[in-house]
Parts: C-alpha cells; structure tokens; sequence
C-alpha cells in the first residue's frame, strides 16, 4: 500500500531542499533555543494543529498589515524590511536551519520586533494561512534547480503559486527576484496563470532594484559571477 500521510496527519510531501548544513556555532544553538519559540507565527506544525485550523493573524499581530518573506537566506532583506517598515508585521519562512540561525542574529542585533518565523516547509504555512491575509510576498533568488528535469521542484509552479494565490490579499504585491534567465521565463509562465498581473513597461522595470531594496548575500556573488540579476514585480487580481 502506498502511503500519503505522515502518521502525524501530514500530508507526504518531497521536499528537495536542505534543512541543516555545517554544524551550527555554539552561540546560534542558543539563539535557536532562547529566540525560536517565542516568533511563531501560530499553530503550524501537524502535530499541534492536525485540523489544520487556520492561524488567527489579527491576535498574532495586532491587524497590522501581514507581508511573507519565502526562503529567507540568511536574513538580510527580512531584517531590512522589518526595520523600514515597523507597522507591518512579516512573517520569514526557512527551512535551512543555519539560515534561521544566521537571521536571528540579525535580528537580535536590530531590535525589530514584528518578525514572526516558520522554520520548515512553506507548504506547511500554506496550509493555515487564512485566505486573502497576506498583503504583500517576496520570493527572493530561490533555489533556480537549473537541471530541465528539476524544472518541477522551483517554487513558480502549481503547487506553490495557487496556495500562495489564495493567501494573498486581492491587489497585494509579489517581488520576485532571480539571476536566473530561465527561472524568470518560467517566473513569467507560470505567475499569470494563478491569477497574477506582471507590472511592467519597459526593461527598466525588471532591471532596477526596488527603491526600499538591499542586496542579500545571494545577489552578491550573482553579481560577483557575472550574473544579471531581475526583479519581477506581479499584483494579485
């Protein structure tokens, strides 16, 4: 018999991703120890919400304005807009474990207090994002599985991009940005078909950073390589 879902209730799920590297240093295991618990977003987790019960964003965060941050990194752009932006709340999804570690750091270090962080699957937080709650997404350099056969596992397909559809806010902004050339026709493909407008005129508008922009460690050695990097901006509809 083939199984479809973990014991805990929880759908089985590829994830082709990493969720630790390299050992983590003494001082991130006690960010993640005294830091972690107290950001979560809610009940995301299977085994303390199997009824997939949806998160009540208003009491998390007070109504202000909800943004997602999809695959932090190592924090550079979800501490940044948290700083720039104090009344909107923004909740970082990673699963790599030594990137969650690296953006604790960070933000321990800025004192911004409206960062809320689900350390695993996005498609796990899918599941429990209310409907129309999320106002604003970023989708930054993720992982370009360059391999055709692989095209499957990036994030703009219809897997991801329909329930990131229905968590977002009609007219609420998605950035996406990659140096990738195919990842951005695919980017182009496939956003629009889940009900996305691209807003752009002219070349400019996908070659110039966004103004409140700042380069993460990703687009630094893009840039280093050679590699051109694009900034995609869609609206929901």
């Amino acid at each position: 018999m083939i199984r479809d879902r973990h014991p805990s209730g929880a759908p089985w799920r590829n994830f082709y991703g990493r969720f630790k590297g390299k050992a983590l240093r003494a001082s991130q295991e006690i960010l993640l120890d005294e830091d972690l618990e107290g950001l979560s977003p809610g009940p995301v987790d299977w085994d303390v919400n199997p009824d997939r019960a949806p998160l009540d964003l208003a009491a998390r965060f007070g109504g202000r304005p909800v943004w997602l941050e999809i695959g932090f990194g190592g924090g550079e752009h979800l501490v940044h807009q948290a700083i720039c932006n104090p009344d909107v709340a923004i909740i970082g999804c990673e699963p790599y474990l030594n990137g969650v570690a690296m953006m604790l750091a960070k933000l321990r270090k800025s004192g911004a207090t409206n960062v809320a962080v689900h350390p695993g699957d996005v498609r796990d937080l899918f599941d429990v994002l209310p409907q129309a709650s999320i106002a604003r997404a970023f989708l930054l350099y993720p992982d370009p599985w360059p391999k055709k056969r692989h095209h499957r596992r990036r994030f703009v397909t219809h897997e991801h991009l329909m329930p990131l559809a229905q968590a977002m806010a009609p007219g609420a902004i998605l950035r996406v940005a990659t140096d990738i050339e195919d990842y951005v026709r695919q980017t182009l493909e496939e956003v629009p078909k889940a009900g996305f407008e691209w807003l752009a005129q002219r070349p400019a508008d996908w070659r110039t950073p966004w103004q409140d922009w700042t380069r993460t460690r990703y687009e630094q050695k893009a840039l280093r390589e050679g590699r051109m990097p694009h900034y995609l901006t869609f609206r929901r509809g």
